[in-house]
């Protein structure tokens, strides 16, 4: 298989607009979590805004499922933070799949 770059973000405005809306429902979340005082989840979602707005899409997608994996089955974010956070977050983290998926099926 060859070897191709990935664009940049800003060459991809969809993926670049679903990250942006990612990374600001992210520091929502992570405002919640450090106003209740949950550390676990502090730490869980520190780093996720800023690489939300900032990673090529190959650490995209990787910092899109770790995000989609706060909401596991078992141990899930919204057992902790309100619905006003957890929700808009996973609704943007599943957007910003799904932008990322059509571009690999279409790319």
């Amino acid at each position: 298989m060859p070897d191709r770059r990935d664009p940049a973000r800003h060459e991809l405005p969809d993926i670049d607009a679903a990250g942006l809306v990612a990374a600001r429902a992210a520091d929502v979340a992570l405002r919640e979590a450090r106003a209740i005082g949950t550390d676990r989840w502090v730490r869980y979602l520190e780093p996720l805004p800023d690489r939300l707005r900032d990673e090529s899409l190959r650490e995209l997608r990787s910092t899109a499922r770790r995000a989609r994996a706060a909401y596991g089955p078992k141990d899930s974010i919204r057992d902790t933070l309100p619905e006003e956070a957890t929700e808009p977050l996973l609704l943007a983290i599943d957007r910003l799949l799904k932008a990322i998926a059509r571009y690999d099926a279409h790319g």
